[in-house]
């Protein structure tokens, strides 16, 4: 799945409460996608590693892109690092964070979003490098959904729920 709708799905689960909530939420969401590819993207902008060439359609050969990013993409994707880090959160504030499942989100939403071809998602590791054979977020019969169910989710929670709240 595309970053932003990452950021919009675990906003619009995790988020609703306030608007520091709903950012938190999606920083959250994101972060995955961001911490895994800012760096390679940082290296390519500041002329340390030359950019892999990338088709027009087909995502660019996997072989190209420095192993640093599957490591951190491990990392960020595990469904196993996730539990970890929330209960520790938990333990550590007293607390559940529960802006952080956005982070579990995107995970799950990875999960049958990516295919072989480009980054299939490693939710369980490091204990296992099982992984789904997923469609990918780019076919436009799962892209436009996803936009179509954002959308519809975000006018009824911020628009017309409010509006019919307000009217009784």
């Amino acid at each position: 799945m595309d970053i932003i709708s990452h950021g919009l799905w675990g906003s619009i689960a995790f988020g609703r409460k306030n608007k520091r909530s709903f950012w938190k939420a999606f920083l959250f969401g994101i972060a995955p996608d961001f911490l895994a590819f800012a760096p390679l993207f940082i290296l390519i902008f500041s002329g340390i590693i030359e950019r892999p060439p990338i088709p027009p359609v087909e995502p660019p050969d996997t072989s190209l892109i420095p192993q640093f990013v599957y490591q951190i993409y491990n990392v960020t994707h595990s469904l196993i690092i996730f539990v970890a880090v929330f209960g520790l959160l938990w333990l550590i504030l007293r607390r559940p964070v529960w802006e952080l499942g956005a982070w579990g989100l995107h995970i799950l939403l990875d999960i049958p979003t990516h295919s072989y071809k480009f980054f299939p998602t490693p939710f369980l590791w490091p204990i296992s490098d099982f992984k789904v054979n997923g469609a990918g977020w780019a076919e436009p019969y799962v892209f436009f959904p996803n936009v179509i169910l954002l959308l519809i989710l975000y006018l009824w929670f911020y628009f017309i729920r409010p509006r019919i709240k307000a009217a009784k």
